[in-house]
Order: C-alpha cells, then structure tokens, then sequence
C-alpha cells in the first residue's frame, strides 16, 4: 500500500515536469517542442487520476497536487508560448507581451474552481485547461510556421497579429470560467444514442487534422466550444 498510493503522484509530477520543460522550450522560441511536452504532460495527466482510481489510492494531497501541475503544464507553459512569439514582433508598448501571462492567472481560476464545482462529473462547465494549452501551443506553431514561409502580401496581417493573438487570448480566459457547459468524451455506453455530439465530433477532426496538421488541433479546440454553445446542454 505504501509504494501504491505514491504512483499516482508520481505520474502528476512527471506531468509538472512536462509544463516546466515546455516552459523552457517555449522562453527559447523552440515552440514545437514547447508544444510537445504539453502533449506528454496531458497524457500524464489524463493517466493520473485514472490510475489512482485503479488502485484506489485517491488522496485530497493528489488532488491539490494535481491542479497545482495542470497550472504550469496547462496555464504557465501556453502563457510563456504566447509571450516569447509576442516578443519577436517589434511592439512599441514593451508590456505588452507580458500580458500573455494573464491566461496563466485564469487557468489557476478555472482549476481552483473546478475542484470545488460539484456539476462537472460528467462534462465541463468552462474550457478545460489542457484543451485551452493545445488550442495556443498548436496555434503559435502554425501561425510561426506561416509567417517563417510568408511573403509581402502578409505584411498587414503581420503588424496586427500581435493584438489578435492578444483579443483571442483574453476571449479564451472568459472562458476558461465562463458557465458554459462544455461535453466531455466519456461514454456510460458505445451506442449512438446518446452519443451522437461526441461522435460527431470525433469524425469530424480527422479532416481537420488531415487538412491543416498540427494547426489541425487548434481548429479542433474552436470546433469543440462552437459544438459545446450551439448544442448547450446543461450537465
């Protein structure tokens, strides 16, 4: 029992050791594999709380622990991503990228929240953070790629992207703890009654990853609260 209940710990740390890593990729302009390590620390997250209910080790300490890495992993690393791309812009106002770090602040809001909001058993209530995290890291390697390969004729889109990346960021700490309920891919059966939003979405991302790649998973996560508003079930 002793070496069972620090296994799912165990796997939380690897996962805040996951957003310290991207974190640092990220202040280094290296944003795919800043991107990575928060791919790797979502897996770790998602087998966390799956193993310590295997082993049924659950503890109030993994809990805290828990949000404490989904913070860096899901809230400090995509922040840092979104201040070091905001960096390579010539900003007049030398503050400005440091207000990335504002979505840092709202996903310990959100996590804080989640733990104490008894309605999320079955679905969200707000983006979660590790859909938040993949929508930005996946955004920022795009939109790098496209401007490394850009030509004149984007030169307007260059000089204000700065301030869109900016307005999307803030929209998404709205809702990080908006009371939108938002589904979650969890099935009590495999049937499609019941089912048909979450396998909607399922196929519908194959095409989107197929067509836009690892931008793919940015559109997915737009996709994901656009199905969530219009269908708005209340969980």
């Amino acid at each position: 029992m002793s070496i069972k209940k620090h296994i799912p710990n165990t796997i939380t740390c690897c996962n805040l050791i996951s957003g310290c890593i991207a974190t640092y990729y990220a202040f280094q302009n290296c944003f795919e594999l800043a991107l990575l390590f928060i791919v790797i620390g979502a897996v770790f997250d998602f087998f966390d709380g799956m193993v310590a209910r295997l082993l049924h080790v659950s503890s109030p300490i993994g809990k805290e622990l828990d949000s404490l890495a989904d913070d860096i992993t899901f809230g400090f690393a995509p922040s840092a991503i979104i201040f070091s791309y905001l960096c390579t812009f010539h900003i007049h106002l030398p503050f400005v990228p440091f207000l990335a770090f504002v979505m840092a602040a709202f996903s310990a809001l959100r996590l804080a929240k989640f733990n104490l909001d008894e309605r999320q058993a079955l679905g969200f209530i707000g983006l979660p953070t590790p859909a938040n995290a993949l929508f930005w890291g996946s955004l920022i390697v795009g939109l790098n790629d496209l401007m490394a390969s850009a030509d004149s004729s984007l030169f307007t889109l260059h000089s204000s992207l700065p301030y869109l990346i900016l307005a999307g960021m803030f929209i998404s700490c709205y809702l990080l703890i908006a009371e939108i309920p938002m589904f979650a891919l969890k099935f009590k059966t495999w049937g499609w009654k019941g089912n048909e939003i979450k396998y909607i979405f399922i196929l519908s991302c194959i095409p989107l990853l197929l067509l836009l790649g690892v931008s793919g998973f940015a559109a997915i996560i737009a996709w994901y609260v656009i199905l969530s508003i219009a269908t708005n079930k209340q969980i």
